[in-house]
């Protein structure tokens, strides 16, 4: 993976652990582009470590969860490459945007589904929950595979806006 901006790879990796809102990832189609946005978990499998000096490059994972039914799912079946972003919705404005590609498991017993629950409504206990986790509904877990990242912050600029 490939970092650009001026976030360091802790930094971006912090801030995909702390930010809850959904990721925006776009997709092609057979007619154009497409956007849709998700609910996602970084996965991290080895410690992110600011290796600037080295050269290294950090190794995680962005996942998500869906229905087998939905539409982006035989989209990135054809076609894998993405690009996405995660971002604040107010000032100061953060983010983390990129390009890369996705890969689709099926996720029989719900397990990045309920991972999801529990990070963004902490647990199971809604009516949206249960419908989710509905036996009848097929779910797989989409696994964002980075390329290049890229991270930025404006709270600097934005200071008199917070």
């Amino acid at each position: 993976m490939q970092i650009r901006g001026s976030r360091s790879p802790t930094q971006i990796a912090t801030f995909l652990e702390e930010t809850t809102v959904p990721v925006r990832v776009a997709c092609r189609t057979p007619g154009g582009l497409w956007m849709v946005s998700l609910w996602y978990r970084p996965r991290f499998p080895n410690a992110i470590e600011d290796d600037s000096e080295t050269g290294a490059d950090p190794d995680w994972v962005l996942e998500c969860a869906t229905a087998s039914s939905a539409d982006l799912v035989s989209f990135l079946r054809d076609d894998p490459a993405v690009a996405f972003e995660v971002s604040t919705n107010r000032p100061p404005y953060r983010g983390v945007r990129g390009r890369g590609t996705a890969s689709i498991d099926p996720d029989p017993e719900k397990e990045t589904l309920r991972a999801l629950l529990e990070r963004y409504f902490g647990g199971t206990d809604s009516e949206l929950a249960r419908t989710l986790l509905s036996e009848r509904r097929d779910e797989v877990t989409i696994t964002i595979d980075p390329a290049v990242v890229s991270g930025w912050d404006f709270s600097d600029r934005m200071r008199d806006l917070e």
